[in-house]
C-alpha cells in the first residue's frame, strides 16, 4: 500500500524546487534528493515528472473541491450564494499557489513556467468544477430561479471566462479592463437567464 507521508513529500519536494528553478530544469533525480529518498521510489508513486506536476495542483485544489461537492448538496443555500462561495474557494487557492513562488527569495518562476502553471490550473478547475456547478444550476432551474436550457454549458463559460480573466495570465489586461469583461459576463448571464439584475454582482472580482 502506498505511503502517504512520502507521497506527499514528493509533491512537497517538487513545490519547494519551484521556488528557485524552472519546471523545465528540474528532474526526477532533484526532486528525489530534495524528498531524501531513492529515484526508484518517486517511480513507485509517480511515472514522470509531468504526473507529479498534475498530483501537485489537484491536492491543491482539493479542499475546494471538496467545498463544492459540499455546496451542491446543501439546497437551503441559494444556488448564487453557493456559486460565489466555490469561485472565491478557487480563486484563493489558486492565488495561495502561484504567490508562494512568486514570493520566493530566489526570485520565483520565470513567466513562462507561471503561464504554465495557470493553464494546468484553469484546465484542472474547469474539468473538476463543472459538474458541481452545472448542478447548483439545475437546481436554480428546477426551483424556478434560474431561466436556462443549457446548463452544462453555462457552467463551462462562467469558468472559463473567470478562470481566464481572474488569472490574467493568457490574456494580460489592466485591472480596470478585467472588471469591465467580468460585469458584461454579469449582464450577459443576468439577461440571457432571467435573474433579478444585480443578482450576480458577487462574481465582479478584482482579478489577481
Amino acid at each position: 500500500m502506498p505511503d502517504g507521508k512520502k507521497y506527499d513529500r514528493i509533491l512537497d519536494a517538487l513545490h519547494q524546487l519551484l521556488e528557485d528553478h524552472t519546471i523545465q530544469s528540474i528532474s526526477v533525480s532533484d526532486i528525489a534528493k530534495k524528498a531524501e529518498m531513492g529515484k526508484g521510489s518517486i517511480y513507485y508513486y509517480f511515472p514522470s515528472k509531468e504526473a507529479i506536476l498534475d498530483a501537485l495542483i489537484e491536492r491543491n485544489y482539493e479542499e475546494p473541491l471538496k467545498t463544492a461537492q459540499s455546496l451542491a448538496a446543501q439546497t437551503e443555500i441559494s444556488p448564487f450564494t453557493r456559486m460565489a462561495m466555490i469561485l472565491q474557494a478557487c480563486r484563493s487557492s489558486s492565488a495561495a499557489f502561484l504567490n508562494h513562488s512568486s514570493t520566493a527569495p530566489g526570485g520565483g518562476t520565470s513567466a513562462q513556467d507561471t503561464a504554465f502553471l495557470h493553464q494546468k490550473y484553469m484546465n484542472h478547475l474547469i474539468a473538476e468544477l463543472k459538474p458541481s456547478l452545472t448542478e447548483i444550476i439545475n437546481q436554480g432551474i428546477a426551483a424556478g430561479q434560474i431561466h436556462f436550457d443549457y446548463p452544462a454549458a453555462l457552467a463551462e463559460i462562467v469558468l472559463i471566462v473567470l478562470a481566464v480573466k481572474l488569472n490574467n495570465t493568457f490574456l494580460s489586461a489592466t485591472a480596470e479592463d478585467s472588471e469591465g469583461t467580468i460585469r458584461g459576463l454579469v449582464a450577459l448571464l443576468e439577461k440571457g437567464t432571467g435573474i433579478p439584475p444585480g443578482t450576480l454582482n458577487y462574481l465582479a472580482l478584482p482579478p489577481f
